[in-house]
């Protein structure tokens, strides 16, 4: 019987992996020659599933044109590449570092000069709170997906392009139902390589001919 691969990609981890293993311009790879090349002809790639939080288009017009592009591009490629979205949500969140900041200089054993005392103390408190935005629903979205189809039967092997540990518990039940799981990344995934069939650590050479 023909083993079904299906890949299954954590976007935002999968893209800062690639940035930190100076893999620039990672837009342009080519997701095709990227599917076949992990999969091998031993296994029959059917699909890769690209999972992501969407880019709110008030929030950041620019990033959300270049989102949709990527996709457009991406999508266009082959048509068993297919985009899931969760969303991006941004929220006030306290800083420490600017109430460290102001505890230290209340603290001070020395003297400095007060026009500088007070800028740090305005400083500290202009950043005490700052907005952060974060993903919701995305990995949740590809795990339940994961391990969904891996009950209906719909694949036979699975390749999750990450090297996040919260997978953990989604790869062991894929696995329990005879399904195998194979992790890639560029970044090291202790947690995670303890949990699938295989770890597939990949260098910057390993894109060479993935352009």
């Amino acid at each position: 019987m023909t083993d079904r691969a299906i890949i299954f990609i954590d976007g935002s981890n999968w893209y800062h992996s690639l940035k930190n293993a100076g893999i620039t311009g990672s837009g342009e790879l080519d997701y095709p020659k990227i599917c076949r090349k992990l999969v091998g002809p031993a296994r029959q790639w059917i699909a890769t599933r690209y999972y992501v939080g969407r880019v709110n288009q008030e929030e950041a017009p620019k990033l959300y044109a270049d989102q949709r592009i990527f996709f457009s591009r991406l999508c266009a490629a082959d048509s068993r590449i297919t985009a899931h979205f969760g969303r991006l949500e941004t929220r006030l969140t306290h800083n420490k570092a600017a109430e460290e900041l102001k505890h230290y200089l209340a603290n001070l054993s020395i003297r400095i000069d007060p026009t500088v005392y007070h800028d740090l103390v305005a400083l500290a408190g202009r950043h005490r709170n700052v907005r952060v935005t974060g993903e919701k629903a995305v990995d949740v979205k590809l795990a339940v997906d994961m391990v969904v189809m891996a009950e209906r039967g719909e694949y036979d092997t699975a390749y999750l392009l990450t090297a996040d540990g919260d997978f953990t518990p989604a790869v062991e039940a894929v696995r329990q139902l005879g399904k195998r799981v194979y992790a890639a990344s560029p970044a090291k995934g202790a947690q995670l390589a303890q949990a699938v069939n295989t770890y597939i650590p990949l260098n910057k050479a390993w894109f060479s001919d993935c352009w």
